[in-house]
């Protein structure tokens, strides 16, 4: 539905198409080809986690946002970068039309966007969606400085990025001088059944840059993001040193604490050792960026290093 909004109402969407192109324009490289971004964009709406978070960790606070994966609103891990921010839609579906009220300057979109839908965006404004890369840690990275870029702050990208490193490293560090085991599962709690997270995501890689060594059981299929539901009885699969339990939402919930009261789970060596760690799994498992590393960090300091 959302996709036919603009096509019945084209002269308007016309009227707001880029208006920053001239001498002062950048070229920004996208998977859509070079695209010309004003250069101090003012009206900014953003279509993917990674972009509203880096959006906010150099110091710009956009117009729109999509939802986070299993809410109504954005991640609550950016609370205290955000008073209120228009809602464009979810994840999976663009409200074109909402996107159009806010009158934005720049639009930065997820990467594999549709072409359907950047022909219908990049009519409204300039529109910077970063190549695809599949599933690699250090993706979250390049799709940042392509939306700093877009923003006009390089700089401040970078800076973030470093400070994102020097502290994993710093946690790496003080993890192997104290001897700490640093084996590690991620696994979001589905109704369903556990699925196994990739080693190769975002939040798996921030847990790889802080010393930690991610295990997947070989259940993870290559370049997918999560195994396939586990049952019960194959919960011996993810025993590990640390077990990190993501949940989405409240169902996520109520399972994990239903699977918590079976003999299988209680039978895991890491839940004998109360090394079980419950956590936001709409940061662990679907957030990305800056901001969203930091917290993850935070996470571990306070679970690892108390």
């Amino acid at each position: 539905m959302f996709l036919t909004l603009l096509s019945r109402r084209p002269l308007l969407a016309l009227t707001l198409t880029l208006l920053t192109t001239g001498a002062q324009a950048q070229s920004v490289e996208t998977a859509h080809g070079p695209v010309d971004v004003g250069p101090d964009p003012e009206r900014v709406v953003t279509l993917h986690e990674g972009a509203l978070d880096t959006a906010l960790a150099v110091g710009m606070t956009p117009l729109g946002a999509v939802t986070t994966r299993g809410g109504d609103g954005v991640a609550s891990y950016l609370d205290d970068y955000l008073d209120e921010i228009a809602i464009v839609g979810v994840v999976r579906e663009i409200n074109i039309e909402a996107v159009l009220n806010q009158q934005p300057d720049l639009i930065l979109a997820p990467p594999q966007l549709s072409d359907e839908q950047y022909a219908l965006l990049s009519r409204i404004a300039p529109t910077v969606v970063p190549p695809a890369q599949g599933f690699t840690r250090e993706a979250w990275k390049d799709d940042a400085r392509l939306y700093g870029q877009a923003l006009g702050r390089e700089d401040q990208v970078e800076e973030a990025i470093a400070d994102v490193e020097r502290r994993a490293a710093d946690i790496a560090q003080t993890l192997d001088e104290r001897g700490i085991d640093s084996g590690a599962t991620l696994v979001r709690w589905m109704p369903q059944g556990p699925l196994v997270m990739s080693s190769q995501l975002f939040s798996t890689g921030v847990l790889a840059a802080a010393g930690l060594e991610v295990h997947d059981g070989g259940l993870v299929p290559e370049q997918a993001g999560h195994s396939d539901p586990l049952s019960l009885e194959n919960l011996s699969r993810i025993d590990d040193d640390w077990l990190f339990l993501a949940t989405l939402n409240e169902d996520g919930e109520e399972a994990l604490a239903s699977a918590r009261r079976s003999p299988a789970f209680e039978r895991l060596d890491v839940v004998q050792r109360e090394r079980v760690v419950s956590v936001d799994g709409q940061l662990w498992s679907s957030a990305q960026g800056p901001l969203a590393a930091q917290a993850i960090l935070d996470d571990l300091e306070r679970v690892l290093l108390p």
